[in-house]
């Protein structure tokens, strides 16, 4: 009797670019290492796939082809992890339902790729006794454990264009430009893209902005005979005073807030203050999707190839993660449910300090 390795692959959360790269990446070395003994099942639309039992057999040429593509062939949702233990409207325990699904289908292994929130429910189904195997994605690189996620890189390139482009239009007509960079908690990616697109303010989650001091380096840059300038601002950018209220406050603040965001906040304190025209450019979207870059095309194929060796070797519980250049495994344990904030001493804030970039603080 032949033993057939069965392995379901789901992707969970916001999509992003590499998704496609990764889940090729996995297969093909599962496909390379078992041959016909491996037979890999897709898991559609998730953690929601898994729940109510929705999946399909994968072919060895579903993975041909998509190298290049964004977004994901399995299809993906969001499943906020505080309501995984939480009965449904059709009265469905969920983490039960995972649990049946995974027997049902007879898996050895589910591969996971996903963010913070999809780690903590991967985390949550080995502790159930699942053999589980995760990977880091993400555009706002904010997974502990690993110095990058894949995603990342992409989504910089992409927003820098978009700085990149505003420059003309800044110049010629001598306006502020804010461009609303994605990023809730964390400022990884406007950081990154704030100074590859050359911004001369870059305001981050992690440094509460003053926003007289915001005022004062555009004043100084008009002084100096520069009649524009531009800003990248994360979408969690946070005022010194907002950050200084207590919880249930500072959520109730932002919650009464008038603007569609903090960026037309920001841009109309700016235009009162300096008399300057402000606008504000929102790429949205863009910033998850299209083909994935090179580097996260390398990246991707390599924690691909690390995931379906940690099957291989019957290594279950860990996250694939990139340590000083080498892929390596993490345990789920270790960083399910932490945040990874930029570090306001970090390299990166000194040199662009250093460069005379202002962080609003």
């Amino acid at each position: 009797m032949i033993f057939m390795k069965r392995v379901g692959i789901l992707t969970s959360g916001g999509d992003c670019q590499g998704l496609n790269s990764t889940i090729r990446a996995v297969a093909k070395t599962l496909y390379n290492h078992y041959g016909d003994e491996v037979e890999i099942i897709g898991i559609i639309d998730g953690y929601r796939g898994l729940i109510y039992g929705e999946h399909r057999k994968m072919k060895p040429e579903n993975f041909s082809g998509i190298l290049t593509m964004g977004g994901t062939i399995l299809g993906t949702s969001r499943q906020p992890f505080k309501l995984m233990r939480v009965i449904d409207e059709n009265s469905v325990d969920k983490v039960a339902a995972m649990k049946e699904n995974y027997k049902k289908l007879n898996l050895d292994c589910l591969v996971v790729l996903g963010g913070n929130g999809t780690q903590k429910t991967a985390n949550l189904l080995r502790e159930e006794g699942l053999n589980v195997v995760s990977l880091p994605k993400t555009i706002d690189n904010d997974l502990w454990g690993t110095d990058k996620t894949f995603g990342f890189q992409s989504a910089v390139d992409i927003a820098t264009n978009v700085i990149d482009c505003i420059h003309s239009t800044a110049t010629s007509h001598g306006r502020v430009f804010i461009v609303e960079v994605m990023g809730h908690k964390v400022g990884w990616l406007t950081l990154y893209a704030g100074i590859a697109g050359g911004a001369d303010i870059i305001l981050i989650p992690e440094i509460p902005y003053d926003i007289e001091s915001v005022i004062k380096t555009v004043k100084a840059r008009t002084a100096s005979g520069k009649n524009f300038s531009i800003l990248a601002v994360a979408e969690g950018a946070i005022s010194k005073e907002l950050a200084a209220l207590p919880k249930k406050q500072k959520k109730a603040a932002m919650s009464q807030m008038k603007y569609p965001s903090i960026s037309y906040k920001i841009a109309e304190e700016i235009e009162q203050a300096t008399g300057q025209e402000t606008r504000v450019t929102v790429p949205g979207h863009f910033q998850r999707g299209g083909s994935p870059d090179p580097y996260d095309r390398v990246l991707s194929t390599r924690f691909g190839v690390a995931a379906a060796e940690l099957i291989i070797k019957k290594k279950y519980g860990n996250m694939v993660a990139l340590k000083n250049n080498k892929v390596v495994a993490v345990p789920l344990a270790d960083i399910a449910g932490k945040l990874k904030t930029v570090p306001v001493d970090c390299e990166e804030i000194k040199t662009a300090k250093m460069m005379g970039i202002s962080f609003g603080d």
